[in-house]
């Protein structure tokens, strides 16, 4: 399987979003402007998660997007799934009619790959991510080139 730009730009946008949703709505500008992604793409991909109740809008100024459930209730196979992305391998998506209309011969090995795959991503939450030392120090980094710095972390955090 090849996760699509789609899912992996709507775990990348979910991620700085858990990362700075406590300081309040986070724009789609700053999203865009930190983690390289088309303003237009990011809109897509918010209108999914929306639906999805993963996130949600907040109006007026200082608006933006916040998560719309705590982040160790969101799985990467969550975002995944809301943005249509598919994590299933099987060449037939799991009809079982992909050699002539019956099961091939590796069926068995794709569905047994999908599911693991899922268990997988479903394993992972946002908050589980967030704390990560890599992740944190990425993190750090881009939002100093975009001036986010000062609120990305509580200030006892920021010195690890």
């Amino acid at each position: 399987m090849k996760l699509s730009t789609k899912g992996r730009y709507a775990v990348t946008a979910m991620m700085d979003l858990a990362i700075h949703d406590r300081d309040g709505p986070v724009t789609l500008a700053d999203i865009s402007h930190c983690q390289g992604i088309s303003l237009s793409y990011l809109e897509q991909l918010f209108a999914k998660l929306r639906h999805a109740e993963l996130v949600e809008g907040v109006r007026g100024p200082g608006g933006g997007y916040r998560l719309g459930k705590p982040s160790h209730q969101i799985s990467v196979a969550d975002i995944i799934i809301a943005v249509d992305e598919s994590i299933d391998n099987t060449k037939c998506r799991g009809r079982g009619d992909c050699h002539d209309g019956n099961q091939c011969l590796t069926h068995k090995l794709w569905t047994d790959l999908s599911d693991r795959l899922f268990e997988f991503l479903n394993g992972i939450t946002l908050s589980e991510f967030i704390t990560r030392p890599e992740v944190r120090k990425i993190a750090r980094r881009q939002d100093t080139t975009a001036s986010r710095i000062a609120n990305m972390f509580p200030p006892h955090a920021r010195a690890s």
